[in-house]
């Protein structure tokens, strides 16, 4: 089973440039399937539905949540489609399984001013202030997930671009328009970059591809970095690291965006979602703020002093 879960991976990279955190992903679930298997005396070859379904069942009682579930589900049935193309069954055991679904959850997001001060807590930084306004200002004006952030190569950056090129999931590329204060920031962050790597170069150090270097081995800021500078603008701006996160950042552009007037198909060319199903969760963001805001304010929401 462990050379059909490799065989499977190593196609997905080969064949749909699949990014590693989702390989990671696929590989956890399908090694936690086969290990149920095996503790059953079963394997890939024979597995049948109903025995699919018992392991759903199995999670299910472990009280795994319904996301979690539907994604399993999913790299499983990917795993099957794949060994019903290759030959290894003249089957497909998953292919009528339905999933359950997910939860739908409201995004999380921040107000304008919140987002204000995270950008001035980054712009006060005691090191690394220019690259970190930069982060911040690219991050908020472009919706990028961080991943697309901090890979951005240096090519992308020259020439003080009106558009930013974002390769995202599946390798597709999409461009992203840059507002004057992230182009700003992105130039005076270039100038101190540019005159750091000639000093670095001078000193017989190689240049970098990356916008966002790093002496790390992917050679640029990582996320995982990158996720805890946003939790000190966070507590240097006086909101609650628990309810900042890049991903966060990115919602706020969506939310705002739509709030300002912008239709859903720019706003899901902008953030790269294949469905725009997925861009309409913000309208229900905005549907509850306003809600929110009529219940605060409006003189017949208050309850009787009568």
């Amino acid at each position: 089973m462990a050379r059909w879960v490799q065989t499977f991976l190593q196609a997905q990279a080969a064949e749909l440039d699949a990014a590693t955190n989702t390989q990671l992903a696929y590989a956890r679930d399908l090694q936690g399937f086969a290990q149920w298997l095996a503790d059953r005396g079963l394997h890939f070859m024979q597995v049948t539905q109903d025995q699919i379904e018992s392991y759903l069942i199995d999670c299910e009682a472990e009280g795994l949540a319904k996301s979690t579930r539907a994604r399993r589900l999913s790299a499983i049935k990917q795993l099957f489609r794949f060994a019903f193309d290759e030959g290894w069954r003249s089957d497909n055991p998953a292919m009528q399984i339905k999933g359950p679904g997910r939860a739908q959850r409201l995004p999380k997001t921040l107000d304008l001013a919140q987002v204000d001060r995270l950008l001035d807590a980054a712009r006060a930084s005691p090191r690394d202030a220019l690259r970190n306004t930069c982060l911040m200002e690219l991050l908020y004006a472009t919706g990028m997930r961080v991943s697309e952030l901090v890979s951005l190569p240096l090519s992308a950056a020259r020439g003080d671009p009106r558009m930013l090129l974002v390769r995202g999931k599946g390798g597709k590329e999409r461009l992203v328009p840059l507002s004057p204060p992230a182009r700003a920031a992105m130039a005076a962050y270039l100038t101190a970059r540019d005159a750091a790597e000639e000093d670095a170069r001078k000193a017989g150090k190689p240049a970098s591809k990356f916008l966002f270097p790093s002496h790390g081995k992917s050679g640029h800021l990582t996320r995982h970095r990158f996720f805890a500078l946003i939790k000190e603008f966070a507590v240097t701006a006086g909101i609650s690291p628990a309810s900042v996160t890049p991903h966060v950042l990115r919602h706020a552009f969506a939310t705002h965006l739509l709030a300002g007037g912008a239709d859903l198909r720019s706003i899901q060319t902008m953030l790269g979602h294949a469905d725009i199903a997925t861009t309409e969760i913000y309208t229900h963001v905005l549907d509850q703020r306003l809600s929110d805001l009529v219940l605060q304010h409006h003189p017949l929401s208050k309850a009787s002093k009568a």
